[in-house]
């Protein structure tokens, strides 16, 4: 990774994609329907550009970020030969997603990003993230003691089940759906995941590591289109708001068509001898 230049008296903002995962779930029935389906979810092509390339374009429009390491599993040779643009890649995934952010957070630090430095942690598989959202988070933590996450309440009734059967309505009032990016302090993040992982804490994402960490993170208000492509009817809607977002082409006006002659009758109703 390139040396990162030395930091200001300002905290930088940092983004970490990890993206070694494999996506099962999301080819479904298609996952031996050739060498295209059988790629990894985030390099599945929508709306004409593999998944990844919609994440990072969001984060490369995003001023205030000063880079962005797209964390691989060894060996993936995706990105190879391409053209780097506002990102780069380190090949250093781990076994789980825990393990691949952090790998990918001694990564940033081993290049010189500072351990007050805010790293922002995104899914490769939310690619409908729009800069905005990630302005919107930078905006609401910049300043947080502990940092947080995007996320939307919960809007439909919640059932608890077993068995596929329903065991009870769960009160939704204070339920949330965690999305991302997830905003953190490169330093702190770094100590909750190790933290964690030496416990053997479950961790499902960086805010519960903090939150067993004993920290609470923020939460800020997101957007239902920041999915996370998971299953394989997924990509339908992801392409359909995708290309909602592109601006139409202008369309072109045809020139009418000519009126068709208008057939004169004539009032000598005489024939041609024959």
């Amino acid at each position: 990774m390139t040396p990162i230049p030395p930091k200001s008296l300002v905290p930088r903002f940092f983004a970490l994609i990890p993206c070694a995962g494999q996506g099962m779930r999301a080819m479904g029935d298609n996952a031996a329907q050739g060498a295209a389906a059988a790629l990894p979810k985030q390099y599945q092509p929508i709306a004409g550009l593999p998944m990844v390339r919609h994440t990072l374009q969001a984060f490369a429009a995003v001023a205030r970020i000063d880079s962005c390491l797209v964390v691989v599993a060894p060996g993936d040779d995706f990105f190879s030969g391409q053209t780097a643009t506002g990102y780069e890649v380190a090949p250093c995934g781990g076994a789980t997603r825990a393990a691949s952010v952090l790998n990918g957070l001694e990564q940033l630090a081993a290049s010189g990003a500072e351990l007050d430095d805010w790293v922002l942690v995104h899914d490769a598989a939310r690619c409908l993230v729009t800069p905005a959202l990630i302005d919107r988070l930078i905006d609401a933590c910049h300043c947080d003691p502990v940092g947080g996450l995007l996320a939307q309440p919960v809007p439909d009734t919640l059932k608890q089940g077993r068995d596929e059967r329903v065991v009870a309505t769960v009160d939704r009032s204070d339920k949330w759906l965690a999305q991302t990016p997830q905003m953190f302090r490169l330093g702190a993040l770094t100590q909750a995941l190790k933290m964690a992982q030496t416990l053997g804490e479950p961790v499902t994402d960086e805010a519960s590591a903090m939150e067993a960490a004993g920290v609470a993170p923020q939460l800020v208000r997101g957007s239902a289109h920041n999915f996370k492509v998971t299953w394989p009817e997924d990509f339908l809607l992801a392409e359909a708001l995708i290309k909602s977002r592109t601006p139409a082409k202008p369309r072109v006006r045809k020139p009418a068509a000519p009126k068709a002659a208008q057939k004169v009758l004539s009032d000598d109703t005489s024939t041609e001898p024959s």
